[in-house]
């Protein structure tokens, strides 16, 4: 289980290689919501998504990854561990599904990871990229289902916690369950509810917890590069079983119209992933309770400016 101790000593770790992101406070009518909005705005992270914190974390506590260090990821992740490995020396060999996004591929090239792009899934992606680690006994750093990363993103409700005293429900997007698990993990026993968001098209969670085991769920749609798992992971299935109260879907066009209100609102540019969990408040496929005072997580950029004008 990732620990708020764990945790602890994550941002501890971490704190010299990653951005403290800000919390954008927005009353409701400037978005069309329901009720006040915090955002945080992890879109301003190094590496343009929450990602960098669970691949810094990774990194600075393995032993002597001499032969380099090899993930699978859609996008985000990839981009993280290629920036966290170029700052920390570490050569990386990044390995993508043909669904991510030109801009996230350039972006991970650009941080001087050797870019390997095939499979038309995360998991097909993933299965090379093992299949590469057991060559060279590289370093794999998991996209999610993985301890160091689970406390890595967990430090990012920490910060939250810190910058909302009184916080009452916070909603995160979900993909493989990293960052979810990883939060969940802080909140626990807090009294601040966690409220997932998915979209219809990766409904990883929302199957996994009706089913009460993680499964193989569909992988589709606008946020299918950053959310689109094929299920969740094993680590963070037993914290979102304990600790998540709501479990939402959104449609693609909520998402699509999250991600203009964010930029008509607030100028915040959000990939698709990004905007997802406001989705939920804005389309009210999640209501909060009256007095609520609500965090959401743009919990990465990585996309087209142009995209969401």
């Amino acid at each position: 289980m990732t620990t708020r101790p764990a945790i602890e000593a994550a941002a501890a770790r971490i704190a010299p290689h990653i951005r403290h992101t800000p919390v954008l406070a927005l009353p409701g009518a400037a978005l069309g919501a329901p009720c006040d909005v915090a955002l945080k705005l992890e879109s301003l992270q190094v590496s343009g998504s929450f990602k960098a914190r669970g691949a810094f974390n990774a990194l600075l506590q393995a032993e002597g990854p001499a032969r380099g260090v090899i993930a699978a990821s859609g996008g985000n992740h990839g981009a993280a561990v290629a920036h966290a490995a170029g700052a920390l020396g570490i050569p990386a060999e990044i390995f993508v599904p043909a669904i991510a996004a030109p801009s996230k591929v350039a972006r991970i090239a650009e941080a001087g990871a050797r870019v390997v792009q095939g499979g038309d899934t995360y998991a097909e992606a993933f299965a090379a990229s093992e299949a590469r680690r057991a060559e060279t006994g590289a370093l794999s750093v998991h996209a999610y289902d993985q301890a160091e990363v689970l406390a890595g993103q967990g430090t990012l409700a920490r910060e939250l916690e810190a910058d909302l005293p009184g916080l009452t429900h916070v909603l995160v997007a979900v993909g493989g369950g990293g960052l979810i698990g990883g939060i969940a993990a802080w909140f626990a026993g807090t009294g601040v509810s966690v409220v997932a968001v998915e979209p219809e098209g990766c409904p990883t969670l929302h199957t996994a917890l009706a089913a009460g085991q993680p499964v193989d769920a569909p992988v589709g749609g606008l946020a299918a590069d950053s959310l689109g798992a094929r299920r969740v992971g094993s680590l963070m299935f037993p914290i979102a079983q304990g600790v998540l109260r709501d479990s939402v879907l959104v449609t693609d066009e909520a998402i699509r119209d999250a991600q203009r209100r964010l930029w008509s609102a607030a100028r915040v540019v959000a990939e698709p992933g990004g905007a997802t969990a406001l989705a939920a408040l804005l389309s009210a496929a999640w209501t909060p309770p009256p007095g609520a005072r609500v965090g959401v997580l743009v919990c990465g950029g990585n996309c087209d400016p142009g995209s969401v004008a």
